[in-house]
């Protein structure tokens, strides 16, 4: 592929891309305007390029960008799934697009009534009995979610400090944590890939808070003994916090609720067919049990007498963690999505999820070790311990795939599987498209055994090849500067 120059690169001294006509009223120079003190000295080092080249140097930039318009991502733990266009197009209707934060509530009631009814229908969905709309995502709804745990404490008097968190954990969950201030305990996984119930008990004592856990976890696997972790947490006085990055597999299934959860954030840029990360941005709605709705962030909306309003008069809530009321047109794809699919299409979309899993789960263990060799979830992990004794690592593996056009799967995670390999095809994707991807995995196990130096050294199709990636993260050259 050729390799396409900066666009600094393309300048030609006094080149532009466009053309004003001469000034026919009065003007005065810069001097006049500005302070001495704040005029440049030097020209700014913009590059100079004509409108063509500005416009073919974007554009052909953006032919390289992968996205799930583009291609297939067999990435884990984020539901990388296609999001439909129609909730794009209700996002920019004039009564969604062109209304302002601060206009008067009785201007917005349309939009009042589309944000109390996604709450009315996450509660419903997760077993809760209210949600907050303003988190912008994911670990901005843990976040939320442990100020609202920790607050329940207080106000109860209790100095709870620490919260635990499985070896599977998401990484965002410690860091969640300690960013509230808790410390963070460590439990480990059983043979079956779930919670040890043992060093879950031994664990609990009056310092726990809560215990942050998603279900199905990032093995992809549904934890059998959920309705007991729940009782050991509770029967210590702690709570259950649902991490909803996995919700794709449960929708109308089961409910966080109704396993014992106390606290949930749910991701709209995941599970309810919002764009997902360069194309968000993103939401993480926060909800929680009759009790503790109390602590929610303020405002949040209610209902009174024929009208919808903001409630700020809230003494206990945790106070406003985003400006405003949330990211409000990610609000408005993710209403769409779930009006559009109803209760069947909402259960349709998560059997869907979890049957295309197994059936890449099945398609490939015998190329993979499995270390977890059970029914999954949404998502399966491999391990690629039987490569890594030729001396193929599964980066090696994955920057192969970019050679065949695909976006790697998630590698090195859940740290507990060495090697790991986690793939989540999601509901959208047809059998045809995971045939394809199965297919060139079987290729690349192939290239292993007759020329494995091939796909150590890959990529070998891409603009830049194998890059030192430690090298680029110990010294980053972040700043580029040209010849004057």
């Amino acid at each position: 592929m050729k390799q396409q120059p900066l666009i600094f690169e393309l300048t030609k001294t006094e080149r532009q891309g466009f053309s004003l006509p001469t000034c026919d009223v009065p003007t005065k120079s810069i001097e006049q305007l500005v302070p001495e003190a704040y005029i440049r000295i030097n020209p700014p080092e913009l590059p100079e390029v004509s409108e063509p080249d500005a416009v073919r140097h974007f554009t052909q930039l953006s032919q390289r960008n992968y996205g799930l318009d583009s291609g297939f991502y067999p990435l884990g733990s984020c539901t990388m799934k296609y999001n439909p266009k129609v909730n794009e197009v209700i996002a920019r209707m004039d009564g969604f697009q062109n209304i302002h934060p601060y206009q008067a509530e009785d201007t917005v009631q349309g939009c009042l009534e589309l944000m109390y009814g996604l709450d009315t229908m996450l509660s419903e969905i997760s077993g809760m009995a209210r949600f907050s709309l303003q988190p912008a995502a994911g670990a901005h709804g843990e976040l939320a979610g442990l100020m609202i745990i920790k607050a329940y404490h207080e106000q109860r008097g209790e100095n709870r400090t620490k919260i635990i968190v499985p070896d599977s954990a998401h990484g965002t969950n410690p860091a969640s944590a300690a960013m509230v201030g808790f410390d963070v305990i460590e439990v480990k996984s059983n043979s079956r890939g779930g919670m040890d119930l043992t060093s879950l008990r031994e664990s609990m004592n009056e310092d726990i808070a809560g215990l942050m856990l998603t279900n199905p976890n990032t093995l992809g696997l549904f934890d059998e003994n959920i309705t007991e972790i729940a009782k050991i947490v509770h029967d210590a006085g702690g709570l259950l916090y649902y991490d909803g990055a996995n919700a794709n597999a449960i929708m109308g299934i089961t409910r966080p609720g109704d396993m014992g959860f106390d606290v949930v954030h749910l991701n709209l840029h995941k599970t309810f067919g919002t764009p997902h990360g360069g194309g968000g941005p993103g939401s993480g709605p926060v909800g929680v049990r009759e009790d503790l709705v109390r602590f929610l962030p303020k405002p949040v909306v209610e209902y009174e007498e024929g009208r919808y309003y903001l409630d700020y008069d809230r003494p206990l809530s945790v106070g406003r963690v985003k400006a405003f009321y949330g990211n409000f047109s990610v609000l408005v794809k993710a209403y769409s999505y779930i009006r559009s699919k109803g209760p069947d299409g909402l259960r349709q979309v998560s059997e869907n999820a979890v049957l295309n899993a197994n059936y890449l789960l099945n398609s490939l263990k015998d190329m993979f070790v499995l270390p977890y060799d059970r029914t999954c979830m949404h998502e399966c992990v491999f391990s690629g311990i039987k490569q890594l004794v030729k001396g193929v690592s599964v980066l090696d593996i994955a920057k192969r795939l970019l050679d065949y056009g695909y976006h790697p799967p998630t590698m090195y995670f859940p740290l507990i599987v060495q090697e790991a390999l986690m793939m989540e095809p999601t509901e959208t994707e047809s059998k045809e498209t995971l045939d394809e991807f199965i297919k060139t995995l079987g290729i690349i196990m192939q290239e292993i055994e007759t020329n494995p130096e091939l796909v150590k050294s890959a990529p070998h199709n891409t603009v830049v090849a194998r890059l030192d990636e430690v090298a680029a993260a110990r010294h980053p050259k972040v700043r580029w500067r040209r010849s004057l």
